[in-house]
């Protein structure tokens, strides 16, 4: 009965999320389009479904909602359903459209089948060989397993999220600086720092409390063995005082709370980040007949950046909360991804900035001339 209560909170939040997806589709990437293709819709949709229900397993798995068994099972189920997609669905679709508007290609179904089923398989091949520079592969593990795929995925999509990252790190800063950038007075900074100490003071007068509370249970504790009934009642006393004072300190609840707290932000700035930069790309390049295109690829792009954001988001969590997370994605090199995505990062934040220098010197020079 618990696994289909289950079951029936990950249907209703998937047809949320498909929802969801179905509306920007509509309403925000083909707004200026009158004619889009259903099939592209429908896995377009899939897609951001799939993703946003990782994220909201993560979530599960921290505040401990649904059995064990259930987010196991349904784990393993996003994650087969968006391999599917992302390995077999995606590149076999795009690779059909693409033929389909080359003028080269006879229009005849069965021509474009083939051709289509060759694309991918030349896909399936690099998808395959990208893997053999990097320390992912492992002799358990075999050609078609789950290990396998993420491994690959995983590089695809670490290496994007890097570069997107890089580049805002270094692009919203240059953009918005101007915003944050005024006079402060001495008023203004001396009204901080006294600010500062009383928050320093409130910080000594708790750990003065903690303190006390200790000692003063020790010494009722060490006083009071063998006193009776009274020193038993006093000591339990003491106790409660200190306990009440150790409660803002549970490292267990708090970890909790703010792991939550974290991981909500993370999933909801990583979600509205990359829907906001594929839109803006979409508009920047597509047209009538790219259209179909360009949206299977950024589907392409948004599975793969949410599966790699689920595999880096593992290590920012506590252990209590990785078990499940680590035995669905099997025995990955994790380390491994979060090295790769620094060196990235860099590379991408430094490019970046070379980039913003060489523009900005242009145009200076433009406006003198």
């Amino acid at each position: 009965m618990s696994f289909l209560v289950d079951s029936c909170i990950m249907f209703f939040l998937q047809a949320l999320f498909f929802g969801g997806g179905w509306l920007f589709f509509l309403k925000i990437l083909y707004k200026n389009y009158e004619v889009h293709h259903a099939g592209v819709l429908l896995v377009f949709s899939t897609t951001f479904s799939l993703s946003c229900t990782m994220f909201v397993l993560i979530i599960f798995e921290i505040i401990g909602i649904m059995d064990s068994s259930s987010r196991y099972f349904h784990w393993k189920l996003q994650l087969f359903v968006i391999l599917f997609l992302l390995i077999v669905i995606l590149p076999a679709y795009i690779a059909f459209f693409v033929l389909s508007n080359l003028r080269l290609v006879p229009p005849k179904g069965h021509v474009r089948v083939t051709l289509t089923f060759v694309s991918w398989c030349v896909f399936l091949y690099f998808f395959w060989k990208i893997g053999d520079p990097f320390p992912i592969l492992s002799p358990k593990h075999g050609i078609l397993s789950i290990e396998q795929c993420i491994g690959r995925v995983g590089i695809i999509g670490v290496t994007l999220m890097a570069i997107l990252s890089g580049f805002g790190a270094v692009n919203y800063p240059y953009t918005s600086m101007f915003c944050f950038i005024r006079h402060v007075t001495d008023a203004e900074i001396q009204g901080i720092e006294k600010r500062l100490m009383q928050t320093m003071d409130m910080i000594m007068n708790k750990k003065r409390r903690i303190a006390l509370a200790k000692r003063e249970n020790l010494r009722s504790a060490s006083q009071n063995i063998g006193g009776g009934l009274w020193g038993m009642l006093k000591t339990v006393t003491a106790g409660g005082s200190s306990e009440s004072i150790l409660t803002h300190l549970s490292v267990k609840f708090w970890s909790q709370q703010i792991s939550f707290i974290l991981i909500g932000i993370i999933i909801v700035t990583s979600i509205r980040g990359l829907l906001i930069t594929l839109t803006r790309f979409f508009y920047a390049i597509a047209s009538s007949k790219s259209s179909n295109i360009i949206v299977l690829c950024l589907a392409q792009i948004m599975g793969m950046y949410f599966v790699s954001s689920v595999l880096l988001m593992r290590m920012n969590m506590p252990l209590e909360y990785r078990t499940i997370i680590t035995e669905v994605l099997g025995e990955l090199q994790f380390n491994f991804y979060h090295r790769w995505f620094d060196v990235i990062f860099l590379v991408s934040a430094l490019s970046s900035i070379g980039f913003l220098y060489i523009a900005h010197k242009q145009a200076d020079t433009e406006s003198i001339s």
